[in-house]
């Protein structure tokens, strides 16, 4: 039996967590800066699934202090063992904990998202999962944070209601954030203590498999020859040389419409020249949808790529690599190219930053949008099923404003109703703002294009664009809401929908040296 949507009640507690965040006391004072604790927690456990078949499921969450007792963050997570690769849920998440020694201490939590794969709406109905936890964290100061406990997963429109033990690790980190948008820009207090700068790397990723014809689909028929990916890249280095990533990418060419992959890894940085230089990395993660024989979902990647300096920061990069799914018969030979840029963020501590630590730094505004959007019929074909119930969706974006008028933005989205349950999209692209009549009320406009698939939306090679048009209010500094009308199509395939969207805004600043 289909249970009752819970929607409604999820997104009443994401806008609470959110108004908290927009009335709490800024941590900056005029002369220094409070960092901000964080920690990337990633955790697995073994959902059981209907007919008593069993899934591991791998989480990953980027959660930001709110107080010293509650975090927040975005979150995801995806099949990496059993028969369901490509069963991927993305959402938000928040913590809540509390020492009970100085080394031990109870935690729980809560994650609100949207997904699914390799079963579709026939296991995750609309898409929406819900997951609670509680358990202990054991703290081994700088070797990261080790947990476990008992968490429970639910589907409420679907099939899945799970309750089984987890293991996690966290590896905490300070980083330097401004509280909305109200921090000095360019006239930074000069010093001889400036603070050194840990560089990072943010590339959007443009990617080529070539599949062997011993390869088969899911179904055990013969996997096309090709597919093409489009998606993003973030690295962060450890030393000069050393660094780690995370990759995202979702088809946007082939005939594996709905294909999804989600990497972590590391590699070494060899500079050859002052321009250029060689890189070698690794890579481990999920992957699947499409029809693409991943088995559990586990994929491992390892490439060799060769970087070249455009200029001071932005650089072009090509690739080969070769990927494998251990667990079944998929793998492919890879090519890739990317267009990067190349910045530094403060090198910090817990204690305050003097703002004279950071001279040769630059405040740069971004925002996160939490977003609902509602898919609605456009084209009579637009589904393979269930063609007459709307589509609604949660999601992320991340924007980065070069210019208080423009932005360029990233956006993940997933359904979590109508029947929808494996849709994904990730989207990047542009948009124009502007305040109306020096009041808080703001105007948008975006362009965005993408890969998307799954929930029977006729997507044919999974290539999609959107384009909106959005209202805005700036409550504070640092929360808004905005409301907009849009329209997406895939140019390839029968889906055309309009589109309708609400957004919590939250904004934020972070300081980058770019000489």
């Amino acid at each position: 039996m289909i249970r009752r949507n819970t929607a409604p009640a999820s997104i009443a507690w994401i806008l609470a967590i959110l108004t908290f965040t927009g009335t709490g006391e800024a941590a900056n004072s005029s002369e220094s800066l409070a960092p901000t604790n964080a920690r990337f927690k990633t955790s697995f456990e073994e959902v059981t699934l209907p007919g008593r078949e069993h899934m591991g499921f791998l989480g990953g969450q980027f959660l930001y202090d709110l107080a010293p007792w509650l975090s927040f963050g975005p979150a995801g997570y995806g099949a990496l063992t059993g028969e369901r690769g490509g069963f991927i849920t993305l959402g938000i998440a928040a913590d809540v904990h509390y020492p009970l020694t100085d080394w031990l201490s109870a935690n729980a939590g809560y994650f609100v998202g949207a997904g699914g794969g390799r079963g579709g709406y026939t296991l995750s109905g609309g898409g929406l999962m819900l997951r609670s936890h509680a358990g202990l964290d054991v703290h081994m100061g700088r070797w990261g944070i080790l947990g476990a406990g008992v968490s429970h997963l639910d589907f409420p429109n679907g099939h899945i209601e799970s309750t089984q033990p987890f293991v996690a690790y966290s590896y905490p980190f300070n980083t330097l954030l401004s509280s909305g948008w109200s921090m000095p820009g360019n006239s930074l207090l000069p010093g001889a203590d400036t603070l050194a700068a840990n560089e990072q790397e943010f590339a959007i990723v443009l990617r080529h498999y070539e599949i062997p014809g011993s390869v088969e689909t899911d179904a055990g028929e013969p996997q096309n020859p090709t597919l093409q990916l489009v998606g993003a890249e973030w690295l962060t280095y450890l030393n000069d040389n050393a660094f780690l990533k995370i990759e995202g990418e979702g088809a946007n060419g082939g005939d594996s419409q709905g294909y999804m992959q989600v990497f972590f890894g590391g590699g070494y940085r060899f500079e050859m020249t002052r321009s250029t230089a060689l890189k070698l990395a690794a890579s481990a993660g999920v992957a699947g949808g499409g029809a693409v024989d991943t088995g559990g979902g586990l994929l491992v990647d390892a490439q060799v790529s060769l970087q070249q300096m455009l200029s001071e920061r932005l650089y072009a990069e090509f690739g080969v690599s070769y990927v494998d799914a251990p667990q079944a018969s998929f793998k492919a030979a890879s090519l890739a190219a990317k267009l990067g840029y190349r910045f530094g963020i403060p090198d910090v501590g817990d204690g305050p930053v003097r703002l004279s630590q950071l001279d040769g730094y630059r405040t740069r505004n971004l925002r996160f949008r939490f977003i609902h959007q509602r898919y609605i019929k456009a084209d009579p074909n637009w589904r393979s099923h269930h063609a007459d119930l709307n589509v609604d969706n949660l999601g992320v974006a991340m924007d980065y404003f070069p210019h208080s008028n423009l932005y360029l933005t990233g956006q993940g989205i997933a359904a979590y109703d109508g029947e929808a349950g494996a849709y994904m999209a990730g989207l990047l692209g542009g948009g124009l703002h502007t305040a109306l009549f020096g009041t808080p009320f703001y105007a948008e406009i975006e362009a965005l294009a993408g890969a998307a698939g799954g929930g029977g939306l006729d997507v044919n090679g999974g290539l999609v664009w959107q384009a909106n048009a959005n209202l805005g209010y700036q409550f504070t500094d640092k929360l808004g809401l905005s409301a907009g009308v849009g329209r997406m199509e895939a140019p390839k395939g029968n889906y055309r929908a309009n589109v309708v969207g609400l957004g919590v805004i939250y904004r934020f600043g972070v300081f980058v040296r770019e000489d």
